[in-house]
């Protein structure tokens, strides 16, 4: 009996990516799966594919068939579970045709075998958080600082974010940080490692546990941070504050906080930018002849001349009084329409006037 070649099995070249033979194995898993494909011999095609894919995805096995042929694995070198895997009596319709083939791959491409030593745990970094904060205009024009209060999950004071003190073995890993699963799957039973849940993978348990945060290193609390808002900050811009999200799990680094800005709307100004915009209501006689009066601002009252002739509608410019510039020196400035208002109701003598104005002007 000729000796399979796995590379055609697959249809790939011998020098295919581990991403080719994924794709390929794939296609061709989902094309002869035994609930999917009812013709004669879809079992057996199935049941080589699987075998090719449990050698050529796995570096190590790869290399030896490469090098020996499946004369490496005629002998229990196939630690997968594939090779001379029966597979005739598996009930496959148990999965049905939304079996994720993705995850058995990963099985013989992702690291499920024991490979790589003791793993210890990295520390776990907290959550991120997020605050919305309300602005007034006023805050906007020249910056302001604000207090907030945050609840969250925070340092444990009593054991320094640490958990507990001394260490001990794990009993439940014996201080290997893994542990041992085995899945029953299409194609046969895997046996897979996850880091130990007990130690989190550390491989090691504490001595003495906190009992005031039961080990965690964190604990609810309610703390109130001064945020500092930059003149001149824009509506739903987010300012990150280092480390005053949620602390991290035993020790680890503390996330970030994020505060996001809403800016109120105004009684009077609108923004536009760093300019805020208004409207100005002028006589008339003010508009024809020209005048100075009170405007608002975001500190109090200032005084604008109308020129003589002003036109409704027109803009008139106050430089300065706007908003300060973010990332640069210097103010806005603050932009009122004009709004002329003709009277409703005028006396004979008002109307005589304005006839005579008229007749003069023309």
């Amino acid at each position: 009996m000729a000796e399979k070649d796995y590379y055609k099995v697959l249809g790939v070249p011998k020098g295919a990516s581990k991403e080719d033979i994924k794709a390929a194995y794939k296609k061709l898993a989902k094309q002869h799966h035994p609930d999917l494909n009812k013709e004669e011999g879809a079992a057996d095609k199935f049941k080589e594919i699987n075998e090719a894919a449990s050698v050529l995805g796995d570096e190590e096995k790869r290399k030896q068939y490469d090098q020996y042929g499946p004369d490496a694995f005629k002998y229990g070198g196939g630690q997968s579970g594939f090779g001379s895997q029966d597979f005739s009596g598996f009930d496959f319709s148990s999965f049905g045709g939304g079996f994720d083939f993705d995850s058995i791959f990963d099985t013989f491409f992702g690291g499920g075998g024991m490979g790589g030593g003791r793993r210890r745990a990295r520390s776990n970094r907290g959550s991120d958080l997020a605050y919305e904060l309300s602005v007034s205009l006023e805050d906007v024009s020249d910056g302001v600082k604000k207090k907030i209060k945050i609840t969250k999950n925070d340092e444990c004071a009593k054991c320094d974010g640490k958990g507990g003190s001394g260490e001990d073995t794990c009993t439940v890993c014996h201080g290997a940080g893994m542990y041992r699963e085995t899945r029953r799957t299409p194609f046969g039973m895997f046996q897979t490692t996850a880091p130990c849940r007990n130690c989190q993978g550390s491989g090691s348990i504490f001595k003495h546990v906190c009992d005031d945060c039961q080990g965690t290193g964190r604990k609810r609390n309610t703390k109130t941070i001064e945020v500092n808002i930059p003149a001149g900050i824009m509506e739903g811009a987010r300012l990150r504050m280092n480390g005053e999200g949620e602390a991290g799990y035993r020790g680890g680094p503390s996330g970030d906080l994020y505060i996001i800005i809403h800016v109120e709307p105004h009684d009077v100004f609108e923004r536009d930018d760093d300019d805020l915009l208004s409207d100005v209501r002028i006589s008339f006689v003010q508009a024809a002849l020209g005048d100075k009066v009170k405007v608002p601002t975001l500190k109090g009252e200032a005084s604008m001349r109308i020129p003589a002739g002003t036109q409704p509608g027109d803009v008139l410019r106050l430089k300065g009084e706007g908003l300060k510039h973010m990332h640069s020196f210097g103010r806005g400035d603050i932009l009122f329409t004009m709004i002329v208002e003709v009277p409703r109701h005028l006396s004979r003598k008002q109307e005589k006037i304005l006839k005579e104005l008229e007749a003069s002007l023309e």
